[in-house]
């Protein structure tokens, strides 16, 4: 199992960090642990601690918006879901405003490159948990489910010991806590509706949006931690304030994670609109970026010049934002290499519960690395994304998928090489 906890930089002299100063997280595991940035608004007052007492000293009193007041304000922001999807938030809001809601805080964060969930939840789980109390008091609902990843032991007794605050100051929420399984596909909203009824933490088919259905049948707004940190902050500044970060197109912040399956990763919270060249370094810029994750897209650095953070530039550019993972690749390295080890995982991870998960990724996987390795083919690699894109239970196939193709997009060079049996780059990457 990996530990987390969070440590207070400690100056010199012996007094706290100052408030500038980065946090780290601690786990017993082999890998780095991201450095925690302080940011604008989520990640603002992260150098106090994660306890109430300082958190609403900073913030105030929690606010209580109606449900219509905070969609209409999610609208007006155009707060888009930080879970990968980027599902309008307002609109969750809306539908899910029926009789005997449910709300569900999902941080399982399976994505194994993104951070950004547990360095929310380990170092700032009132801002998170504002966000699903003012959601559920809209709703007019007190159930409240907080899913955390097994795999951090200590993230989960952080966020039992935050719960356990907001009891002992009266806060009329009933809190249920939940452990997902340590695997990609646990996050995934059909597999967390799962893990809550009792059954195995696994995506399964479903035929109705959670908001409609969700939890015991009832309309449930199950979103990510980021979201619902975002929806807490929403409630408590409005649109304005909201509005203070960003571009006029494009408000507010956002979380990402650099190098989070590497040996230095860090989470920052960056402003949309920021240019590409002032979150990644010179020589970053200069290699291909692997955009979103493990189901994301890659970037040749000519794309990367004039691209900032904003979704509808990274959507001009062919790829999306995803879950706020960016990933250069390691100088010196093939991108072909490193994707077939990205496959070889996922295809690892799948919940084996249909067609496209049973038997097309580990034949996608088995083609790749022949192409990759052996000299093979990339015909069976381009026809296998066609076959498992659009017919899984869930997403998985469709991520695994839109990996594989822009690696076949980007770097047509390359897969012709690799198909006679050379490679211009090293060997088997190393990583998380």
């Amino acid at each position: 199992m990996t530990a987390v906890t969070t440590v207070l930089p400690i100056s010199p002299q012996g007094s706290p960090a100052s408030a500038t100063a980065p946090l780290r997280l601690v786990r017993s595991d082999v890998r780095m642990d991201p450095v925690v940035t302080q940011g604008p608004a989520l990640l603002a007052g992260i150098t106090a601690g994660p306890g109430l007492e300082a958190h609403r000293h900073r913030v105030g009193p929690a606010a209580r918006p109606s449900a219509d007041e905070l969609a209409g304000w999610a609208r007006a922001v155009d707060l888009r879901g930080r879970g990968g999807a980027g599902f309008p938030a307002a609109i969750k809001l809306v539908s899910a405003h029926r009789r005997r809601a449910v709300v569900v805080v999902n941080a399982a964060e399976g994505e194994p490159a993104s951070r950004k969930d547990a360095a929310l939840m380990a170092l700032a789980p009132h801002v998170v948990l504002d966000g699903a109390a003012a959601v559920a008091h809209g709703l007019g609902t007190r159930e409240v489910h907080v899913v955390v990843p097994s795999e951090l032991p200590s993230v989960r007794a952080g966020v039992a010991e935050a719960l356990r605050e907001r009891v002992c100051a009266g806060e009329r929420v009933k809190w249920q806590l939940h452990d997902a399984a340590a695997r990609f596909v646990a996050g995934q909203a059909s597999a967390v509706l799962e893990l809550l009824a009792g059954r195995e933490n696994l995506p399964v088919t479903t035929w109705e949006p959670a908001t409609i259905s969700g939890h015991r049948r009832r309309p449930t707004l199950l979103s990510n931690a980021e979201t619902y940190a975002h929806l807490g902050h929403l409630a408590r500044v409005g649109p304005h304030g909201y509005a203070a970060h960003g571009t006029a197109a494009e408000p507010g912040t956002t979380l990402v994670t650099l190098r989070g399956d590497g040996w230095d990763p860090s989470v920052r919270e960056v402003a949309y609109g920021t240019p590409l060249a002032d979150i990644l370094t010179r020589s970053e810029m200069g290699q291909p970026l692997l955009l979103g994750g493990y189901h994301g897209t890659w970037l040749k650095p000519a794309q990367m010049q004039a691209l900032a953070l904003s979704r509808a530039d990274i959507a001009e550019a062919g790829a999306t934002l995803g879950a706020g993972v960016l990933l250069p690749l390691t100088a010196g390295w093939c991108p072909l290499v490193r994707t077939e080890a990205l496959v070889d995982y996922l295809a690892r991870q799948s919940a084996r519960r249909c067609g496209p998960c049973r038997n097309g990724l580990p034949a996608l996987a088995g083609a790749l690395g022949d192409l990759v390795h052996r000299g093979g083919r990339v015909g069976p690699v381009a026809e296998l994304c066609g076959l498992v894109a659009g017919r899984g239970a869930c997403a998985h196939p469709d991520g695994t998928a839109r990996l594989v193709t822009s690696m076949l997009t980007r770097f047509p060079e390359e897969v012709d090489l690799h198909s006679l049996g050379e490679c211009r780059g090293g060997g088997q990457e190393v990583f998380g």
